[in-house]
């Protein structure tokens, strides 16, 4: 073969072997992806989050230690043992101590030596009990919890008597020597009269809703007229333990008394519960604002002591999230839902849950 036909010879030789070369690179690097869709790379996994804890745990009964001293109103005291007792079950192992001394005794402890850690009170708390307080350090912290209608009652034996008015009801208390005198087609016999002591607030409220539209004409020149004239009344007993008032109510079919409905529904066998102005005490009365003796109940604590004792923190917060269970039962009434809620924000605000 000539020299010339050699070289192209070779020449053909070696692009055949390039070509072959470059075409097996291109079928091995041939992509999967369609044109134009490079394959992305797989997306890191995500940490398991763990679920976010419950910042209200610290507060169930369980989980607080430490004692909660109370004291104050008898109306109350039913109310707040049996919130007491559902505490204890659910697991709170302190001492929890509730004293029933009237709601005045409760706020005095409170406000001027600050021995207690809540005060219990069937009435607001006054601008001198405020005052009493600041000047201890204390600015008290308003927690509505329910609903009273106060009970008028007499002995089941009375039989001319179902229905009063109030003034009726302000002059059996005060001036009146004998039912008579109330209203002449009643008997003309002496009134026998139980009360709650001055330091209820079963007491201030009695005097302010019934005494004082009778007595008091001036309201500056006349403070304490009412008061006066319940105390200066014959055939009158006092007593702070509301027992006491329904035992002298039952011993004489010419006896009335007044405390909170709770303790007329326990004894409900042994007395009769009038009407005042024709409405009686109920539920439904009660919840409608046609009752005119129906008052809230109040606690009374601070934003410091919520803070500072845990334990305080959550019996009041058990109290608001649970008191509607046990307040039928108990014979008082629940307090209107956004009450309720203006007290659970109050206490939000002060814990800062």
């Amino acid at each position: 073969m000539p020299s010339s036909q050699r070289v192209l010879f070779a020449c053909f030789l070696v692009v055949s072997l390039v070509l072959t070369a470059c075409g097996t690179a291109a079928a091995v690097a041939e992509p999967t992806a369609a044109p134009g869709q490079p394959t992305q790379p797989p997306a890191p996994q995500q940490p398991t989050q763990a679920p976010a804890a419950d910042p209200m745990v610290m507060y169930e009964p369980a989980a607080v230690t430490g004692d909660i001293i109370a004291a104050g109103s008898s109306t109350v005291f039913p109310l707040s043992e049996a919130v007491a007792e559902l505490f204890r079950d659910e697991g709170y192992s302190g001492n929890l101590t509730i004293d029933s001394i009237g709601s005045g005794a409760g706020l005095e402890r409170f406000c001027k030596t600050g021995e207690t850690d809540i005060a219990n009170a069937s009435r607001a708390i006054k601008d001198a009990e405020v005052e009493s307080c600041r000047a201890i350090g204390r600015e008290p912290l308003e927690i509505r919890v329910g609903t009273d209608g106060l009970a008028v009652v007499v002995n089941k034996e009375n039989t001319f008597l179902t229905d009063i008015t109030k003034e009726q009801l302000a002059l059996a208390f005060s001036t009146a020597e004998t039912w008579a005198d109330v209203d002449p087609s009643w008997p003309a016999e002496p009134i026998l009269r139980f009360s709650p002591g001055t330091d209820s607030g079963t007491f201030d409220y009695f005097v302010e809703v019934v005494m004082n539209p009778k007595f008091v004409v001036d309201a500056t020149a006349d403070v304490g007229k009412g008061e006066e004239a319940l105390l200066n009344a014959s055939n009158l007993q006092l007593s702070e333990d509301d027992n006491v008032l329904v035992q002298g109510v039952e011993g004489s079919p010419f006896a009335i008394g007044y405390f909170g409905y709770a303790y007329y529904q326990e004894n409900a066998d042994r007395l009769t519960v009038l009407a005042v102005d024709g409405v009686a005490p109920s539920a439904e009365t009660v919840d409608g604002g046609t009752y005119s003796l129906a008052r809230p109940l109040f606690l009374y604590t601070t934003a410091e002591i919520l803070q500072e004792k845990p334990q305080v923190a959550a019996f009041i917060y058990f109290y608001l999230t649970r008191v509607n269970e046990v307040i039928d039962e108990v014979g008082y009434f629940p307090a209107a839902q956004d009450a309720l809620d203006a007290s659970l924000q109050a206490w939000r605000d002060a814990t800062g849950s």
